[in-house]
């Protein structure tokens, strides 16, 4: 069995500083999440990835690479039906998903990124840790991410540029970032009305966007009605939203593209008090890609914040996500 040291939930295999007479080899890496995916490939890295999770599908072309994991239940179905699976799972195992040790031995990587925020929303890291026990011999190094806050975004960056040795290249990654949020955000402080909007993670059960959304939903110039930044996200109730009324909802399941967060909306649109609620009336509910943009802790959190503002906003931005990333529920 392999000796593992962790430390702030990540191995770090110690390693020389590359200098102008050292070339360090190239690293092979895994990545068990799509918004890790996202990140190597933002860093320039995208053809040392040589393996990736049956969830990465960005960019593109990383989809050509085999997929070293798998649900152990059918992600098929409505949201009320997934979400039974996944408690029924949960009941009698500690994840969702399944890596597979013998892709890994075969695609031998030096780095295989993973995470802790979520059990349910990709391979944990306890998953990552037992395929690499039982059988990969290129000892890789594990970094897990937890990316709760912005903020963690950014550290995450920084930890996945280091163990692939491109440091620089994420330190200005994340200035690039954080300034265009800065720049959105210093457009949206001098606003006079900061429209109040609820953010809907999942459909049936009702719950509400936490983490980095209410963030996100600050720097473009909204008023966060459910949902704590830097916490899980929070079940609520139909009763609540009711009663809240809020001027915008925004519907952004995690693991949904538009289309598929549409089939789920009668589950909303059939609900008697709907048609009471402002947003209906003044038809300011949007149905958002939330599996490429909200649900990833990645570089397209920045786009992310720019959808926020469109819909806030729509006077003021058009950062040019709409029918892409945003559709007005009332357009077919």
């Amino acid at each position: 069995m392999l000796s593992f040291v962790l430390s702030n939930k990540q191995k770090m295999i110690p390693h020389q500083t590359p200098s102008d007479n050292l070339i360090m080899p190239e690293h092979r890496i895994i990545s068990l999440i799509a918004s890790a995916t996202e990140i190597v490939a933002a860093l320039g890295c995208e053809n040392r990835l040589v393996g990736r999770s049956h969830e990465c599908d960005y960019p593109p072309a990383v989809e050509q690479l085999p997929a070293c994991s798998e649900a152990k239940l059918d992600v098929n179905g409505t949201s009320r039906q997934i979400d039974d699976r996944v408690k029924a799972i949960l009941r009698d195992a500690v994840s969702v998903y399944r890596v597979f040790p013998e892709m890994l031995e075969e695609l031998q990587p030096s780095v295989v990124i993973t995470q802790t925020q979520c059990e349910v929303c990709a391979v944990s890291l306890k998953d990552v840790e037992a395929a690499v026990c039982e059988m990969v011999s290129s000892q890789p190094n594990i970094v897990a991410l937890e990316p709760n806050w912005l903020k963690d975004v950014w550290s995450d960056i920084r930890a996945v540029a280091t163990a692939i040795d491109v440091p620089q290249q994420g330190e200005e990654l994340i200035a690039s970032a954080q300034q265009r949020l800065a720049d959105l955000e210093s457009r949206t402080t001098s606003l006079p009305h900061k429209p109040t909007i609820a953010c809907i993670e999942w459909i049936d059960p009702l719950m509400a966007a936490g983490n980095w959304v209410p963030e996100l939903v600050t720097i473009a110039g909204g008023t966060n009605l459910f949902g704590t930044a830097g916490e899980h996200s929070p079940w609520m109730t139909w009763e609540e939203l009711f009663q809240a009324d809020p001027e915008v909802i925004a519907i952004l399941p995690c693991g949904f593209d538009i289309p598929r967060a549409r089939e789920e909306m009668p589950v909303l649109t059939d609900k008697p008090q709907w048609s009471q609620l402002q947003a209906v009336q003044n038809g300011r509910v949007y149905v958002t890609d939330g599996n490429q943009y909200f649900n990833r802790p990645g570089p397209r959190l920045v786009e992310s914040a720019e959808i926020f503002a469109e819909i806030l906003h729509p006077d003021t931005f058009d950062f040019g996500h709409a029918g892409s990333g945003w559709q007005q529920l009332e357009d077919a």
